[in-house]
């Protein structure tokens, strides 16, 4: 049964026959599902809502890598440049190191394999949507706080919204503080995952973190360790 207060799930998906199984199975699971069949509808219903409508605007977005006219990862892209912060998670059928680390580059926080199955495609929905803990708990490294219940930076008093993965990402680096943390310390324990060969995921992310939180003419948080990873410590 769908409550008024449940989370609103966006399924993007051209095939009207896996778009309509997701959207029972996220009604059976509790859950409000609107779908769209390409990558310009989705991406109005996000605009559509974020200038008024908020109590439909997407908890979660679920997209197809294989979209008619732009593809899942450009609108991914598209989302975060327009600043919406909502999981993505993208659906598609292979599984190389590539795929996934494409997924990531381009905004995406994970990725559902296709065949579809509901029981593997509903425990990730839960993951990212399972509800705030009351918890007032925040990490403070100088004038950056990261307050733990809202997902929220604070800066130099300045609030910033963050991703899913930037969150983690942050919240991984301030546990850690003036620690130099590896790149495999940090995938395993942000991504989860055991990345072989060259990637530039954990680049891409550091540098969203950084234009987001090191303002011009402010001292550098985050350090690169050359060769080795990152540290969050003073300059």
């Amino acid at each position: 049964m769908i409550l008024a207060h449940s989370p609103c799930v966006l399924v993007i998906e051209p095939d009207e026959s896996l778009a309509n199984q997701l959207a029972f199975d996220l009604q059976e699971a509790g859950y409000d599902a609107i779908l769209a069949h390409d990558a310009n509808s989705g991406l109005q219903h996000c605009r559509d809502n974020s200038a008024g409508n908020n109590h439909r605007q997407p908890a979660l977005i679920v997209v197809d890598r294989m979209l008619p006219g732009e593809s899942g990862l450009s609108l991914c892209k598209n989302l975060r440049s327009m600043g919406n912060c909502s999981p993505v998670l993208v659906l598609m059928a292979r599984d190389t190191v590539d795929d996934r680390v494409a997924c990531l580059e381009a905004g995406a926080d994970d990725y559902i394999l296709k065949p579809y199955r509901a029981e593997d495609f509903l425990k990730l929905i839960r993951l990212y949507l399972k509800p705030d803990v009351d918890t007032t708990e925040q990490l403070r490294f100088g004038d950056l706080v990261l307050d733990i219940g809202t997902r929220r930076a604070i800066h130099n008093g300045r609030a910033i919204d963050l991703t899913m993965k930037e969150f983690e990402l942050l919240k991984f680096l301030m546990e850690h503080p003036r620690e130099v943390l590896t790149r495999e310390q940090i995938l395993e324990n942000v991504w989860g995952y055991d990345f072989m060969g060259e990637s530039n995921v954990i680049e891409v992310y550091i540098r969203y973190l950084r234009l987001k939180i090191e303002e011009d003419g402010l001292k550098r948080l985050i350090q690169t360790v050359r060769g080795v990873g990152y540290v969050l410590r003073e300059s």
